[in-house]
């Protein structure tokens, strides 16, 4: 009986140190956060009280304009690795054949260096005298360089480039389960593509594309080393907010208590974003 109740609770005590690793280093930074921004803290370090007043100072309209500034990246970032991913993922997935274990190495080897590497690389790419310009003047596209860095083009290249493996790889997963005759079937029964498309082929795979989706827009809401370094500092998203406070010496709680408002916003943002994605797919398949 006794060997009964130890098997039983096997599971549970191998998954323990997951949790133990949870939370300490998620759930326990978190509530000290939002301690931290509610907190009133004299000159002295002498705690005397309880108040909102620096969460309200992130209710104006220039923070909340970081806000929405940030919500529209993330927006606009998942919706492109969306349309990008999707049919790579197809591709990978039913006509890629034998050669689907090579892609999907290449696609994952980017992942095995450094963040830094591939920032620096595209500078290359996009830099005045770069590839991407001499391929222009090459082919007589333009005839003086355009200056691509430091750019909402050059943050949202690097956002979709460094996000799609995100995107595509659920969609893939999602595809690679699916039953294959269901997609002949509809064929053959006189359904279209994009019928086949709308009716059965997203139905079954809106489970990896809804993962896809929230796995690049909650990073992508909170990102500020990609606009930092490929935007050259010139616009302020959430990210960047963030960590200007949080590294300064005396305004610790401040970026605690834009923390709090920031995450509040998307949370809100992706109820309302899941709501709609669910209204949306109700008219796709009608």
């Amino acid at each position: 009986m006794k060997n009964k109740n130890f098997t039983s609770h096997l599971p549970f005590s191998f998954g323990m140190p997951a949790v133990i690793w949870q939370i300490v280093f998620f759930y326990l930074p978190l509530l000290f956060i939002v301690v931290s921004s509610i907190l009133k803290v004299s000159d002295l370090g002498v705690i005397e009280g309880i108040t909102f007043e620096k969460l309200w100072i992130f209710f104006s309209p220039i923070y909340l304009g970081v806000i929405g500034s940030s919500f529209l990246l993330a927006l606009s970032n998942a919706v492109l690795c969306l349309f990008i991913a999707y049919p790579i993922a197809y591709f990978l997935a039913f006509t890629s054949h034998k050669f689907k274990n090579l892609f999907l190495f290449l696609l994952i080897v980017p992942f095995w260096t450094n963040f830094l590497l591939h920032v620096y690389a595209w500078f290359f790419v996009l830099e005045k005298e770069g590839f991407l310009n001499n391929l222009l003047r090459f082919l007589g596209i333009i005839d003086e360089p355009i200056h691509f860095l430091n750019s909402m083009f050059a943050i949202m290249i690097m956002m979709v480039y460094y996000y799609l493996p995100f995107m595509l790889l659920p969609i893939y997963s999602s595809l690679e389960r699916l039953d294959r005759r269901l997609i002949e079937a509809s064929m053959d029964l006189g359904a279209g593509w994009s019928h086949t498309f709308r009716r059965i082929l997203l139905p079954l795979t809106l489970s990896g594309v809804r993962g896809g989706f929230f796995l690049v827009y909650i990073p992508s809401f909170a990102e500020f080393a990609i606009p930092e370094l490929m935007g050259g500092d010139k616009q302020m998203f959430v990210g960047s907010v963030v960590s200007h406070y949080i590294l300064g010496e005396e305004t610790g709680s401040l970026g605690a208590a834009f923390t709090v408002v920031s995450c509040a916003a998307l949370l809100v943002s992706v109820v309302i974003l899941y709501w709609l994605m669910n209204k949306l797919m109700k008219k796709v398949y009608g």
